[in-house]
């Protein structure tokens, strides 16, 4: 994965994706090239053609707030995208851990498994899951790379068909993980961990490669998706994603059943099942937060 010029790679790569149709151009037949021309961007956003070639060029790194702003408006971008290309020209201090491990608080810990019918999971802004209560581990139990989210869209065989059989549009669901994955690590993508997520992904994942040279930006603070248990049968799961204010990076993720009887009962028994011998568990994972 290539930083070295991350401002001007994301202009480039949501002027390519910018239909001129959007920003209100008229339709002047096929162009050559996908998206807006260079020119048209300058002139929209009131900066000579030259200083925005090179800012596409990473030959100029220090647009003010001003420029910002007329980019973020003549690229058509949402709020999360407009505040990411802030990020990405004036990036504010890396808070990152020693030795690179994330814990979870022992008392974030205790609230998720306090949840006997709600299963749960917090994830590191690689999307990394590092901690699941017992419904949730119940829930994913047997899924491949179920260590991380991500993995589980691209690397899985049968990730496809699987979404199209719930008559869910894949497509949109792995824009979407890649779209959280850009929005959770802002400009801070030379972290190593990250590195090496983003270059496995891309060397076993043609898709991943395509979707994250979009440089689309959006979290997720709420979504649906499917999930094939071995003893609930097909699920739809609503995920509601909220930031632990006391570790910045982290998401808590709560997860919840669309009412669909007999597979709604079926994870409420599950719950029953997993909840009292997990108390252990918590147990040991108490003891290793607090290490």
């Amino acid at each position: 994965m290539d930083n070295h010029n991350l401002l001007g790679e994301f202009l480039r790569a949501r002027r390519e994706v910018t239909a001129p149709e959007q920003v209100g151009l008229p339709h002047s037949g096929l162009r050559r090239t996908p998206g807006l021309r260079r020119e048209e961007v300058a002139m929209f956003a009131g900066v000579s053609t030259d200083y925005y070639i090179r800012l596409e060029q990473g030959r100029e790194r220090h647009p003010s707030e001003q420029v910002l702003d007329a980019l973020a408006r003549a690229l058509d971008l949402d709020p999360d995208a407009a505040a990411h290309l802030h990020g990405l020209a004036h990036p504010g201090p890396r808070r990152r851990t020693a030795d690179g491990a994330e814990r979870v608080s022992p008392d974030l810990l205790r609230l998720i498994w306090s949840w006997p019918y709600t299963p749960a999971l917090v994830i590191s802004r690689r999307m990394d899951v590092l901690a699941a209560n017992p419904l949730a581990t119940a829930l994913y139990e047997g899924w491949e790379h179920a260590d991380n989210l991500l993995r589980m869209v691209f690397l899985a065989p049968a990730a496809h068909e699987f979404y199209r059989e719930f008559g869910l549009d894949w497509e949109q669901v792995a824009r979407s993980k890649v779209a959280h994955l850009r929005a959770a690590a802002g400009a801070d993508l030379d972290d190593p961990q990250l590195t090496e997520l983003v270059d496995e992904l891309s060397s076993q994942s043609a898709d991943f490669r395509r979707l994250w040279a979009r440089h689309d930006v959006s979290p997720v603070p709420h979504a649906a998706m499917p999930l094939r248990h071995r003893e609930a049968g097909d699920l739809i799961l609503t995920c509601e994603v909220f930031d632990v204010n006391s570790a910045p990076g982290q998401q808590l993720v709560t997860i919840d059943v669309e009412p669909a009887g007999a597979a709604e009962r079926a994870l409420v028994l599950l719950g029953g099942d997993v909840t009292p011998s997990g108390r252990e568990a918590l147990g040991h994972a108490l003891q290793a937060a607090h290490r």
